[in-house]
């Protein structure tokens, strides 16, 4: 084996030791930042260094630095968000990720980065169950899924009305309507946006109590309108876990010819255990889904996955060439053709190291796993006077109360002092939302 640069391997094995000895007291540390934004940003503002300093003398400063700031997102409670825990097997092959220096934007500049992404996306499809021929590409997170797959639709939707999106553009286009659910996830709102909907254009339809979109609420907004039509769908609603009924809204959705876009951003893993897949039912008869690597899949930041049935409406929404960028054939695929960036990390090795090491069995059993002990810590909490269990805990997520049977604005108050001396206290972090106006 060539030898580095002994410069270059004594400043990477210190940072391999920082990351070790970070990782080796995660368990020792409080469950949150020692410092406050405000804090953090005192201790790493100054002025603008006149001259560098040494490489080794730099990353002990970073570490230094950044380690008083550290949230514990990779400890063992940890429980504010949906954030998965950067995996080792994933940590590792990101680092060789950052070490190599890929550019994955496309297949010529990166072949192995782009071969690591074509096998991943055929193994991610056949354990979520997905058609086989769909198109993956590989992004930042479920924002730029949502973003990508709704983009598809726009094009798609378009097409199919006699408007050519890609040469015309959007001024004079056709009214496309787009309907969301009234629990839907802000990502998919902030895509929608940047894809030029605004909130007024949005149908917001009814939910149950679970957040679950309502069948007969779908129907009549399907049937309250004609021409180009999107709805957008979840798999695991971010408070409840709550899945919508697919198999009844989704034919009636190809019923009225409009495209059904799912955002699954950790719920779409539910396919991938046999005990759970059931809740996911139906969500492969959509058009488009948007999920995460880097919640249940255990990626490191950053790692999404945007996916189309239709290869060739997923690369007329994104796709863009270059004369100095080499041409591509039929039968090859370029990461690019699938993403909204040309310069990008290769994601694909982290990903291909993370289904490597679980496997279709060890993906199953850490989605089952996870879920059966969200039941045991909702069973639990149950039984302590003054909290309740206010959703059905059905996949991840569990939604607690404090105060029992007091008026509503009592109860918030409580629960909120309650969430805030959790954090403080840094034994755990739980992360607070409202839910149904509490």
């Amino acid at each position: 084996m060539a030898k580095a640069d002994p410069r270059t391997a004594a400043l990477l094995r210190r940072a391999a030791v920082h990351a070790i000895a970070y990782r080796g007291a995660i368990t020792k540390r409080l469950q949150r930042p020692v410092q406050s934004y405000s804090e953090a940003l005192a201790a790493w503002d100054m002025p603008t260094p006149p001259r560098g300093r040494a490489n080794r003398a730099v990353l002990d400063e970073l570490v230094r630095r950044a380690d008083p700031g550290l949230h514990a997102t990779t400890g063992p409670r940890f429980y504010g968000w949906v954030i998965g825990g950067s995996h080792p097997a994933g940590v590792a092959a990101d680092w060789m990720t950052s070490a190599w220096g890929q550019n994955a934007g496309n297949h010529h500049a990166a072949p192995a980065a782009a071969a690591a992404e074509t096998v991943s996306s055929r193994w991610l499809l056949d354990i979520l169950g997905l058609p086989a021929k769909a198109s993956v590409g590989f992004v930042t997170g479920a924002t730029m899924a949502n973003f990508v797959g709704l983009g598809a639709a726009r094009a798609e939707v378009l097409r199919r009305a006699g408007w050519d999106l890609e040469a015309n553009g959007l001024f004079g286009a056709p009214h496309v309507r787009v309907l969301l659910g009234r629990d839907a996830h802000v990502t998919v709102q902030a895509a929608l946006q940047y894809l030029g909907f605004g909130q007024r254009q949005i149908v917001v339809v009814d939910t149950d109590a679970e957040g679950r979109m309502r069948v007969d609420a779908a129907k009549a907004a399907l049937g309250a309108g004609k021409g180009p039509c999107i709805l957008a769908l979840q798999a695991g609603q971010i408070n409840s876990g709550a899945f919508d009924p697919f198999r009844r809204i989704i034919p009636l959705a190809r019923a009225a010819g409009a495209w059904v876009h799912i955002d699954g951003a950790f719920g779409l893993w539910a396919k991938a255990a046999p005990a759970r897949a059931h809740l996911a039912g139906g969500v492969e008869l959509a058009d488009s889904w948007a999920t995460d690597g880097h919640k249940w899949l255990q990626t490191p930041y950053d790692c999404g996955f945007a996916i189309v049935r239709d290869p060739e409406a997923h690369r007329r929404a994104v796709a863009f060439g270059a004369s100095y960028l080499p041409p591509v054939t039929e039968s090859e695929r370029d990461p690019t053709h699938y993403v909204p960036e040309l310069s990008r990390r290769a994601r694909g090795f982290a990903a291909w190291a993370m289904l490597r090491h679980l496997g279709r069995a060890g993906v199953a059993d850490l989605v089952e796993r996870n879920c059966q002990l969200a039941r045991l810590i909702a069973g639990g909490v149950a039984k302590e006077p003054g909290i309740a269990v206010v959703n059905k805990v059905v996949l991840n997520q569990v939604v607690l109360r404090f105060g029992g049977d007091v008026p509503t604005k009592i109860g918030d108050e409580l629960t909120q002092r309650t969430i805030a001396r959790l954090q403080q206290d840094g034994t755990c972090f739980a992360g607070g939302s409202r839910w149904r106006d509490r």
